[in-house]
């Protein structure tokens, strides 16, 4: 019967199907997804990566409806199950930021993969694909994206879009950033959209005001623009292929000398994305949560998780691992 089965200092963790439990779940700001890969890894797992897109499908729409613009999407899979699922996830509102690659190096095939029989060269590698939830404006019966609807805006002003770059104190990059039609365009920090919808306020037709307005009473401030962008922190130094080893350590959890889970990742890794995608207090969602790596990061970042397993003893090893992981933290404290 699907249950709760764990919930301490803002750590959840579900036993069954995850879509039962989207609705009881606060807005997440980062979900990660580590579900199906197609390869036939472990007991319910898909043989191929053919009807994944199906299989997620239900998944991806229910993240598309409970998330917000804030919310980063990982997306954890091999190459090709990846591609498969990509369109669905697109067509469910989430922009493709980047393709990231686990690079677990040579200690993942250990000399023991017969390339005489596989015929290809040994595969060391996962992507984790980052996306994030689009945003769109709603004008009379037209569904803008935020590139289209600021173009829009200042369109409405009747200003020529280069005194963007006066409105923001620059040559021409406001124009040719923040305005473009083209693939280069991104969202205007906040105090470039600040100086924007003052300028167009202030020198825009009397007759549109206000512009950039969400209730066309005021205009958006700062505080509300920063809410509609994903939260991103980049480590200096950090690409989107991870070179870090496969579990080998005492982190791997084992029943004697069989692993728990096929697939475990290293906590340092998701701890990354965590943090990469979150500021404190936010809630991350794990809706095939495994042996829950993502609340123990979680737990020890000071974000709420949400987490799912379908797999009851999973679920079980996993809620053992998340007490433990919360007692280690009240000692170390």
């Amino acid at each position: 019967m699907e249950k709760m089965i764990f919930n301490k200092r803002n750590i959840s963790l579900y036993n069954g199907d995850a879509q039962l439990f989207y609705n009881k779940w606060k807005t997440p700001t980062m979900i990660l997804s580590d579900g199906p890969y197609g390869i036939s890894g472990y007991k319910g797992d898909l043989d191929n990566e053919f009807r994944l897109a199906e299989w997620y499908a239900p998944h991806i729409k229910a993240w598309s409806e409970y998330s917000m613009p804030r919310t980063t999407l990982w997306f954890w899979c091999t190459e090709q199950g990846w591609a498969s699922v990509h369109s669905e996830i697109v067509k469910n509102g989430w922009d493709f930021k980047a393709c990231n690659v686990w690079d677990k190096g040579m200690s993942h095939v250990a000399g023991n993969t017969n390339t005489k029989t596989i015929s290809h060269l040994p595969i060391v590698t996962e992507v984790c694909v980052q996306y994030v939830k689009r945003s769109y404006f709603i004008i009379g019966e037209s569904k803008m994206t935020m590139q289209e609807w600021l173009r829009y805006e200042w369109e409405r002003t009747g200003l020529p879009f280069s005194k963007t770059n006066d409105a923001c104190g620059v040559a021409d990059a406001a124009t040719r950033k923040y305005f473009t039609k083209s693939n280069l365009w991104y969202m205007p920090p906040a105090d470039a959209f600040s100086k924007i919808s003052q300028y167009a306020n202030e020198y825009g037709s009397p007759d549109g005001r206000p512009y950039f307005s969400l209730n066309g009473k005021e205009m958006i401030s700062k505080e509300e623009w920063e809410y509609l962008k994903p939260v991103f922190h980049c480590p200096f130094g950090t690409t989107n292929v991870w070179s870090i080893s496969q579990l080998r350590s005492k982190e791997r959890l084992k029943d004697g000398t069989k692993a728990l889970h096929n697939n475990q990742k290293p906590l340092s890794l998701i701890k990354n994305l965590v943090e990469m995608s979150t500021d404190k207090n936010d809630v991350v969602w794990d809706p095939f949560g495994g042996l829950c790596t993502t609340a123990v990061a979680c737990a020890q970042l000071g974000r709420a998780c949400y987490c799912a397993e379908i797999n009851d003893e999973t679920c079980n090893k996993a809620a053992k691992r998340l007490q433990d992981a919360l007692l280690e933290q009240v000692i170390e404290f």
